[in-house]
């Protein structure tokens, strides 16, 4: 590993290289924060797939390219005189410091004693966010309105947990969780489409909630079903394929049999 001087020395080679893209090369010189907002996007995800496949390698150049857009938003921000990387890295210093009393404040000695617990620094961290000067000033309103529909369902479910607003104990969830299912299903009996959105709605909300309260992260687990599903349904046509026999044309219990193949295979 290296040493923090050559850590800095590498940070400030980025610096040295981003100044002179932004001054020579013709592309990275027209960017804007909205032309780069959608590759940003697009590099984020493509870190979350490094991370779910446990790529070290992968993890390490996916890292390289959002650092990139973070110092490229930084050097945008200086030339129109708002804010430079030293701006961003001072911000986020003493936003760190102000949510870690326990850290850098005076329960120093606690965290050290093993006094405080994760669950108190979690609803701690919400309380502060509220109560800092350019902070949220409502529990919710951090959670961002682009997030996908899952991953804000599990922030916003956890933020509330910050406060106070949750179960008393896991095992609750689960009567909810039947709950919402029983309406769902009622509501597809009877064919109404719009209250049956809603309520399968609700019940993938109760879903991510007991996740959430066995510790479990929803988008992760899923994703990592999506995965499944791909290896075990390119199996099944691979299979296909080599006798000659299109997926169309195969009865369902012949293709359940190369799907129960390809689970035994894993």
């Amino acid at each position: 590993m290296h040493t923090r001087e050559e850590k800095l020395a590498a940070f400030g080679r980025l610096l040295d290289v981003m100044d002179d893209l932004r001054e020579k090369c013709p592309w990275d010189r027209k960017q804007t924060n909205e032309s780069l907002r959608p590759n940003t996007i697009e590099e984020t995800y493509e870190l979350a797939d490094a991370i779910i496949k446990n790529d070290t390698a992968d993890i390490c150049k996916e890292l390289g390219d959002v650092l990139l857009h973070i110092v490229f938003y930084a050097k945008i921000g200086s030339e129109t005189g708002d804010f430079d990387i030293a701006d961003v890295c001072n911000k986020l210093c003493d936003k760190l410091i102000y949510r870690h009393p326990h850290v850098f404040g005076p329960e120093a000695e606690r965290i050290e004693k093993g006094e405080i617990t994760v669950d108190q620094v979690l609803k701690n961290w919400e309380q502060l966010k509220v109560s800092e000067k350019d902070g949220n000033k409502r529990v919710l309103s951090g959670v961002p309105d682009a997030l996908p529909s899952l991953i804000k369902a599990y922030r916003i479910q956890d933020k509330a947990r910050g406060v106070g607003f949750d179960w008393e104990t896991r095992e609750q969830v689960w009567a909810k969780v039947r709950e919402e299912l029983d309406e769902l299903e009622a509501e597809l009996n009877r064919d109404d489409k719009e209250k049956s959105t809603q309520e399968l709605g609700d019940f993938i909300f109760a879903v991510i909630n007991a996740a959430r309260l066995y510790k479990l992260n929803p988008d992760t687990a899923l994703e990592l079903t999506n995965r499944k599903f791909i290896r075990r349904f390119t199996y099944l046509e691979e299979h296909s394929i080599r006798i000659g026999k299109p997926l169309t044309e195969m009865t369902l219990a012949e293709m359940d049999a190369i799907w129960n193949e390809a689970k035994k295979q894993e």
